[in-house]
C-alpha cells in the first residue's frame, strides 16, 4: 500500500463495502447500502482526517444510538491478534476510536475497555484525549494500570496518549502547565523492554522540554543513575530540541562541554539567493586545545518575517569528534524551495554556526522572492 493509500485514499468507497460486511455478519439489521451510500458522496476532496470523521459519523448514525450497544456490535468485528489485519494495516480502527472519542465521553467504564481493545490492536491515542480532561485521575489511574499491560501497543499508549503536544492531537493544557502526572507514568515506562515504548517516552519528554525544560532535565539526570544504553538513547532523544537550542544544561547532560573551537572562512553562496536556488555554506572547524572534544554543529538561519523582522530557525549538520588542534572542512547545501511549513520573505537573512550551543561565526545573504 502506497503512502497516499495509507494516509488518505485508504478510506474510500470500498473500505466502506468491506467495513459494512463485516458489520452485517454480526448484526443483521445494519443497513449496508445505506452506510456506504452516506459515505461515498461526502469523500471527495477531503483530507484524511475529514475523510475518518466521514466514517465515524456514519458508523454512529447506522449502528445502536447506545454506546456500549454499538461497541458490542464493533467489538465482534475486530481482528484477531497478532494485528496483520484483513482490512490492510488496521487502518480501519480509526474511525472505531473516534466513534469512542466522540460518543463514549458518558460511559467511562465501556470506553475504557473499548480503548483497550483498539488499542491491542492500532491505537487510541487521540481517543483517550478528552477522557483525560473529562475524568484525570480515574483516567489516570487506569493508565498506571496499563503500564503493565503484556501488550506493547496498549504500553506505548500510556506514553503516546498523555503527550501534552501529541502531533494531530488535542494540547492537554493541564499537562503542559503540570507535566508531573505523567511524568509519574513515564516511570514506570523508562525501562521498557519495547523499544517502540521507549521511543514514545523520549517524544514525550521532548514534548514537556517545550515548556518545563527543567522537569526534563532533573528527570534524565536522575535516570543516568545506574544507566543503560536504552536510557542513555532516551536521553538524547528527549533532549534533541534542547541541544538544536543550545541548552547548556542539556549539551552537559549528554557530555558536551563548552566548544574549545573556532569557525573560520565562513561563506554562504550566492550572496544574493533568488528563492527556487540554493544556499552553499561552507566553513572550517579548528579545535582550540591539544586534547580531543566531541561537538555538536550547528547552522542557524534567522528567516525574515512578514513584518520585516526576523526569527532563528536551527538546523542539524552534523556530531564531530577533534582531535587536537585538528581543521575540519564543513559544507551543507540549503534549499530555499515553497515547503508547508514555512511562508518565505525577501530581505537580509542570516546564517550562524552554532557548536555546543555557542555561536562562533556569522554571515549575511539576501533572498529575493519573484
Amino acid at each position: 500500500m502506497t503512502e497516499s493509500t495509507l494516509f488518505k485514499d485508504y478510506y474510500n468507497v470500498g473500505l466502506a463495502e468491506r467495513m459494512a460486511a463485516r458489520i452485517t455478519a454480526i448484526y443483521s439489521t445494519f443497513a449496508a447500502a445505506a452506510f456506504v451510500a452516506q459515505i461515498g458522496p461526502q469523500l471527495d476532496g477531503q483530507e484524511m482526517k475529514a475523510r475518518t470523521l466521514i466514517f465515524t459519523h456514519a458508523l454512529h448514525d447506522h449502528l445502536p444510538p447506545d454506546f456500549p450497544a454499538a461497541w458490542a456490535v464493533l467489538q465482534a468485528t475486530l481482528d484477531a491478534e497478532p494485528t496483520d489485519s484483513v482490512l490492510d494495516g488496521g487502518w480501519h480502527y480509526w474511525p472505531m476510536a473516534q466513534l469512542i472519542e466522540l460518543y463514549g465521553l458518558e460511559h467511562f467504564a465501556e470506553a475504557m475497555q473499548a480503548m483497550h481493545e483498539i488499542t491491542r490492536r492500532h491505537t487510541a491515542e487521540f481517543a483517550i484525549r478528552p477522557f483525560l480532561v473529562r475524568y484525570p485521575e480515574r483516567t489516570l489511574a487506569v493508565l498506571h494500570e496499563w503500564t503493565q499491560d503484556e501488550n506493547h501497543h496498549v504500553r506505548r499508549l500510556v506514553s503516546e496518549g498523555t503527550r501534552p503536544r501529541l502531533p494531530w492531537g488535542m494540547r492537554l493544557h493541564q499537562f503542559i502547565a503540570d507535566p508531573t502526572p505523567t511524568l509519574a507514568l513515564l516511570e514506570k515506562l523508562k525501562d521498557d523492554p519495547s523499544e517502540y515504548v521507549r521511543r514514545s517516552v523520549a517524544n514525550h519528554l521532548n514534548d514537556i522540554t517545550k515548556d518545563n525544560p527543567h522537569l526534563v532535565l532533573e528527570t534524565l539526570a536522575r535516570w543516568q543513575a545506574n544507566s543503560t544504553p536504552e536510557r542513555q538513547w532516551i536521553t538524547r532523544h528527549a533532549l534533541r530540541s534542547l541541544v538544536k537550542a543550545g541548552d547548556p544544561q542539556a549539551l552537559r547532560l549528554l557530555g558536551y562541554g563548552q566548544a574549545q573551537a573556532s569557525v573560520s572562512a565562513l561563506t554562504v553562496a550566492p550572496p544574493v539567493l533568488t528563492f527556487g536556488n540554493t544556499l552553499e555554506i561552507a566553513f572550517t572547524l579548528q579545535s582550540e586545545v591539544d586534547e580531543p572534544q566531541d561537538l555538536v554543529v550547528d547552522y542557524v538561519i534567522h528567516f525574515v518575517k512578514a513584518n520585516g523582522r526576523t526569527a532563528p530557525k536551527v538546523f542539524k549538520l552534523r556530531n564531530v569528534s577533534l582531535d587536537g588542534r585538528q581543521s575540519l572542512p564543513l559544507r551543507k547545501n540549503h534549499p530555499f524551495r515553497p515547503i508547508t511549513t514555512r511562508r518565505f520573505y525577501p530581505g537580509l537573512h542570516r546564517v550562524e554556526i552554532q557548536v555546543n550551543g555557542q555561536t562562533l561565526a556569522g554571515a549575511d545573504f539576501e533572498l529575493v522572492i519573484g
